[in-house]
C-alpha cells in the first residue's frame, strides 16, 4: 500500500477516534484530545520544544565539565529507587509518563487559552476549534462559482462552511438601482452584486456585514444606496483599482475566498425579444415584457479578468447559478475567454437552475429551455450536470407568483437527458414565511453539490 493512502487512512481512523472521545469524555478533557488530531501543526511544534530544552540542558551540563550530569544522575537514580520501593516499578513508571503528558498538555493548553483570551476577547469556542476549523476549510477543494444577484450571494453562504478556496465571477453588467447611479455618476463597474458577495463570504462579522448591506432611506443624494457600495466606490477612488478596492474590502470582512468581477470593461447587455425590439440595458431588459431570443453585449467581446481565468485553470470544481438566467449568469459568459475557460476544464461543472420562472426574462421557461439558453449565449456545452428542485412548491406561495406571472420551472426529464446532462434531482427549496418568497436553502444547496462533487471524483 502507498505511504500517502496509508497515512490518508490513520488521519481517518484517528478522526474517527477523535469523535467517539469527545462524545464520551467530559468537555475539559475533549479539549486536551483535540490537540492530538492530525493536521493542527502542534504537536510537532511541542515536539521540538521539547527537543530544545533537552538540547540546553545537555549544552549547560557539558559547559560546566559534566559535573551536574554526575550528581543529577547519582540523585535521580536515589529518589528512583525509594520510589519504585513503595510504589511497583510497573504501576510507577506508566504512572510517572501519564503525568507527564498530563503536565505538558495542560501547560499548552494553558498557555494557548491566555493567548485565545487576548487574540479572540468574547469568542467562545476554544483556540482548538478555531485552528482545526480553519485547517478543514484551507484543505477544501477549489470552487468557482459563476454568476450574481441573489441566487449567487445565497449559495456563497452555504458553501463557506465547507470551502475557504471560493472564488466568486461575479456580473458587471447591473445598470439599475444603486449601483445604476453610482455607475452613470461616478464611472465605475456596478458594485452592488460584488458586495452582496463579499457580505456572503464574510467570516461571521455580523456587525459589519449588517453595515455593509445597511441602505440609506434619506438624506439628499444619499437615499437609496447602501454603505457598502459607497464604501466600493470610495475605495476605488482611493486605490484607482476596483481589485484592490474589493481586496481591501474583503480583509475588513474578514472574507473566506475572493470575489473577482468578469471584466473590468463597461459592459452593457442588449438583448432582442421575439416581437423584434432591441433592448438596451440590463434594467431595461426585464421591464420590456417580451421574450428574449438573443443576448449579447457591448462591447460585444470584453476581455476578462486574468485573475479569473486563472481560478479558473486552476478551480476543481465549477458552479454556475443559481441566478437570472439572462441578466446575471449570461453576462458572465458573454465575456468570450470565461466561456472558454470553463470549456475546457476537466472537472465537475454543474448548472443550478432556478426554482421559479422570472416575468419579463424566462416566462414559460423548462429546466432544458434554461439549458438551451446558456449553450446557444456562448456557443458550446459548459457543464456536465443541472441541479433540479425536486418537489414544486404549493398552495399559497404559488397563487402569490402566480399574480405576478411567474410559475415553476418544467422539470422536462427526457429532453434534459437528450441533451447529455446529468441530473442532480434534491430538495433545496426554502419559502420565507414572511414573504412568501421561494429561495434556494443556502446550507441544503451547499451540502447537495459538495456530495455530487465528492461522487464525482471516481470519475473524473
Amino acid at each position: 500500500m502507498p505511504f500517502s493512502s496509508l497515512k490518508r487512512r490513520l488521519r481517518k481512523s484517528f478522526r474517527f477516534l477523535l469523535r467517539e472521545t469527545t462524545y464520551a469524555t467530559p468537555p475539559r478533557i475533549n479539549r486536551w484530545v483535540k490537540w492530538l488530531a492530525p493536521g493542527l501543526l502542534v504537536k510537532r511544534w511541542l515536539f521540538l520544544s521539547t527537543i530544545g530544552v533537552l538540547l540546553v540542558g545537555i549544552g549547560v551540563a557539558i559547559w560546566l565539565k559534566l559535573t551536574p550530569v554526575f550528581y543529577t544522575v547519582q540523585f535521580l537514580g536515589v529518589v528512583l529507587r525509594l520510589i519504585s520501593t513503595i510504589i511497583p516499578s510497573y504501576i510507577s513508571g506508566p504512572l510517572g509518563i501519564l503525568l507527564g503528558f498530563l503536565l505538558i498538555l495542560w501547560g499548552q493548553t494553558r498557555t494557548l487559552g491566555a493567548i485565545t483570551e487576548v487574540l479572540m476577547p468574547g469568542n467562545e469556542d476554544d483556540l482548538v476549534d478555531v485552528l482545526m476549523n480553519q485547517r478543514r476549510l484551507y484543505r477544501g477543494p477549489k470552487i468557482v462559482v459563476i454568476g450574481g444577484g441573489t441566487g449567487l450571494s445565497t449559495l456563497l453562504r452555504g458553501l463557506k462552511s465547507y470551502s475557504a478556496n471560493i472564488t466568486a465571477i461575479v456580473t458587471v453588467a447591473d445598470d439599475g438601482g444603486s449601483s445604476g447611479r453610482l455607475r452613470r455618476e461616478m464611472g465605475i463597474l456596478p458594485p452592488g452584486d460584488i458586495r452582496n458577495c463579499l457580505t456572503a463570504l464574510a467570516d461571521e462579522e455580523k456587525l459589519l456585514t449588517e453595515l455593509f448591506q445597511y441602505r440609506f432611506s434619506a438624506g439628499s443624494g444619499l437615499s437609496g444606496h447602501s454603505f457598502g457600495n459607497l464604501f466600493l466606490t470610495a475605495m476605488n477612488d482611493i486605490t484607482g483599482d476596483v481589485e484592490q478596492a474589493i481586496a481591501a474590502s474583503s480583509q475588513v470582512l474578514a472574507v473566506r475566498g475572493q470575489v473577482l468581477p468578469a471584466t473590468l470593461s463597461d459592459v452593457r447587455l442588449w438583448a432582442e425579444l421575439q416581437d423584434g425590439r432591441r433592448i438596451e440595458g440590463e434594467s431595461r431588459i426585464t421591464e420590456a415584457k417580451g421574450q428574449i431570443v438573443r443576448i449579447g453585449c457591448t462591447p460585444s467581446n470584453p476581455p476578462a479578468l486574468p485573475k479569473a481565468l486563472k481560478a479558473i485553470d486552476e478551480a476543481d470544481y465549477i458552479v454556475i447559478g443559481p441566478g437570472s438566467l439572462y441578466t446575471s449568469i449570461a453576462p458572465n459568459l458573454l465575456v468570450p475567454e470565461i466561456a472558454a475557460a470553463i470549456a475546457q476544464q476537466n472537472v465537475p461543472r454543474i448548472y443550478v437552475c432556478n426554482i421559479m420562472t422570472e416575468p419579463g426574462e424566462t416566462d414559460g421557461y423548462s429546466v432544458s429551455d434554461h439549458i438551451r439558453a446558456i449553450d446557444q449565449t456562448c456557443g458550446r456545452p459548459l457543464f456536465d450536470a443541472v441541479l433540479v428542485q425536486r418537489r414544486s412548491p404549493a398552495g399559497d406561495v404559488l397563487k402569490h407568483y402566480a399574480q405576478e406571472g411567474a410559475t415553476p420551472v418544467v422539470f422536462d426529464r427526457d429532453t434534459i437527458i437528450a441533451s447529455g446532462r446529468r441530473i442532480v434531482l434534491a430538495n433545496v427549496m426554502k419559502i420565507d414565511e414572511k414573504s412568501g418568497s421561494i429561495r434556494h436553502d443556502p446550507h441544503r444547496l451547499a451540502r447537495v453539490l459538495l456530495r455530487w462533487y465528492s461522487r464525482t471524483q471516481g470519475i473524473w
